[in-house]
């Protein structure tokens, strides 16, 4: 049983580094290393560990009539409708890092929860399809940023899950820059402090940012030690091993918000890039030939 889970989480996971390679091909430019770097992470989540009920959302979601925000520019619904109602026994999922929406996208694709025809209105005007996700997006439940707010959003939805006695989690995907802002951890703090075991966070730790590497630009480690001093129990795997991330999300301890880091890698499954790193927060090709080597590549995957 194990083994044939795991081999669909590591189809899902090539399909989805497939996926985005060809809209980066295609579009020359998308947040394709973090895709690279989570695959496994939201594969796990989605065909896994999550308890999600059925999608509520249109398998093929509807664009803009109008200007966003709006009564007549907003389509029906919001994103979350796509991981299902959220509420009672099922798991809220709410997602941190906007520039991951294509990951998200594609994962949604894999657990049959979104048409893969979508990637077709991928990030032009009028679309939900959006590049940065928001509420609107599929399997966005709100808006999180500027960035490093989604945790305590989730602090504010784990604690009315609490008081109304429903028995799902609420896990939350965050990415290793949000261990940079300060809400982050104050958000770690009061999670602790009310008790919050009813919330697990899930981080992608592949230890890049726009302008090199996070331990460059801002050291965030030892990221165990902090979060155990800030009141959360942790869990640390290599987050391309879907057993390993599906045992961690398991191994909470009471009374406590439960954080595991995932340390992955930003070319994981595409070694054309390695010579990139780490400069690989948003790819774009340089030139013909190399549109060309990353196209054969591609269709060899």
């Amino acid at each position: 049983m194990t083994k044939n889970w795991v081999a669909a989480v590591e189809q899902a996971a090539n399909n989805i580094r497939k996926r985005v390679l060809g809209l980066t091909i295609k579009q020359n430019g998308c947040y394709l290393s973090q895709a690279l770097s989570s695959a496994e992470i939201l594969s796990t989540l989605y065909l896994k560990s999550l308890n999600l009920g059925p999608s509520e959302a249109a398998f093929v979601p509807g664009a803009f009539a109008g200007v966003p925000g709006t009564p007549n520019g907003h389509p029906a619904g919001h994103g979350g409708r796509y991981n299902g109602p959220g509420n009672g026994d099922w798991d809220q999922f709410i997602i941190s890092p906007a520039h991951y929406a294509v990951v998200i996208y594609a994962a949604l694709v894999e657990a049959g929860r979104l048409s893969e025809d979508c990637f077709d209105s991928f990030n032009t005007d009028g679309s939900t399809m959006e590049m940065i996700g928001a509420e609107h997006s599929p399997g966005f439940v709100m808006t999180t940023g500027s960035f490093g707010q989604a945790l305590s959003q989730a602090g504010g939805v784990a604690l009315g899950r609490r008081l109304k006695n429903e028995t799902g989690q609420v896990v939350v995907f965050l990415s290793d820059g949000e261990f940079e802002e300060g809400q982050t951890w104050e958000a770690i703090q009061c999670l602790a402090h009310h008790k919050l075991d009813n919330v697990k966070v899930i981080a992608d730790v592949n230890g890049q940012q726009v302008d090199g590497l996070t331990k460059d630009v801002m050291n965030i480690e030892p990221l165990e030690s902090k979060i155990r001093a800030f009141g959360g129990s942790v869990c640390v795997i290599n987050g391309h091993d879907p057993v390993a991330i599906d045992e961690a999300l398991g191994q909470s301890e009471a009374g406590k918000p439960h954080v595991v880091l995932c340390y992955t890698e930003t070319d994981r499954g595409i070694p054309l890039l390695t010579p990139r790193k780490p400069h690989l927060h948003y790819v774009r090709f340089h030139d013909d030939a190399e549109v060309q080597a990353f196209r054969e590549f591609h269709a060899a995957m």
